[in-house]
């Protein structure tokens, strides 16, 4: 009896072990082809476009690093720096719609065509500096019992508040274009320095070539705040411009507010002789020469 259970033991347990999967030990040629696919994918025929000309712009960067030393390190920060404040004014001044000035002059047409509400309405709740100014003008005209000289006060804050938002990071540019060159030349004078203590070191053996390399490495500084300086100041003039000009167009815009209706008020009545309207000269046309 134990005999036949000791026989057939075996036979029970053998399906079970075949269902089992089979373990395949990876060979060193499977795992080399792998290596050599994932290679591939790195290779230079499958680089993109542009990895050539920034490894090459790379590469250059480091030895200008090398060359110029922490001075160019400095400036290169500084021109990073400079370039986030130009590209956040930029921003900055496209979220306001700076220069879109439609809906300003929609609201004066009303205005001076005596239509407040009209005129209220096509500058409410605008963000662009000059149209939000009109409102408060306009509003504040409509208000019974508001002095003009309070309302003129209260204008002049807003546009003082509004200038200097939209002068905001302008001295950090400013301060960035007038000390870049000053950090060019002080790096030029190091360098020039240690190409004399080197000339010095060399004794009677002088070598041209000692005396050239630390030239140029010493004027590299001095060219690397140059081109930073440059444009720098150029944008830092160009947006002050355009800040400038809201300013200007601000003023122009809330004079036409307070001065609605005098030019009616200003112009003479004809004159009635016998019962025939006369016309009026005009001040200064005559004297230019016109025909009147």
């Amino acid at each position: 009896m134990t005999d036949a259970n000791a026989t057939t033991a075996p036979a029970l347990l053998a399906p079970a072990d075949a269902a089992q999967p089979l373990q395949v030990q990876p060979t060193a040629d499977a795992s080399l082809a792998f290596n050599d696919r994932v290679a591939a994918l790195w290779s230079p025929a499958n680089a993109w476009p542009g990895a050539d000309l920034l490894s090459t712009v790379q590469g250059r960067l480091q030895d200008l690093l090398a060359a110029g030393g922490p001075v160019v390190v400095v400036l290169g920060l500084l021109s990073v720096v400079a370039l986030a404040i130009v590209l956040l004014k930029l921003w900055q001044f496209h979220r306001l719609q700076l220069d879109r000035l439609g809906p300003v002059q929609t609201a004066l047409q009303y205005w001076r065509a005596g239509a407040d509400h009209a005129a209220a309405d096509a500058v409410a709740d605008s963000g662009q500096p000059v149209a939000h100014l009109v409102a408060i003008a306009m509003s504040g005209l409509q208000r019974p019992g508001v002095e003009a000289p309070l309302l003129r006060e209260e204008l002049a804050r807003v546009a003082s508040v509004q200038l200097e938002r939209l002068r905001s990071h302008l001295r950090a540019l400013e301060i960035i274009g007038t000390l870049s060159p000053l950090l060019g030349l002080l790096g030029t004078v190091l360098g020039m320095i240690d190409a004399f203590q080197q000339l010095q070191a060399a004794g009677s053996q002088v070598d041209p070539a000692i005396l050239s390399g630390g030239i140029w490495q010493a004027l590299l500084t001095t060219a690397v705040g140059l081109t930073v300086a440059i444009p720098v100041v150029l944008a830092h003039a160009w947006l002050e411009r355009r800040v400038e000009r809201c300013g200007h167009q601000m003023e122009d815009a809330v004079t036409q507010v307070f001065t609605r209706g005098l030019e009616a008020a200003e112009t003479p009545e004809p004159a009635v002789h016998a019962g025939v309207a006369q016309p009026v000269p005009v001040p200064g046309i005559a004297e230019a020469g016109y025909a009147t």
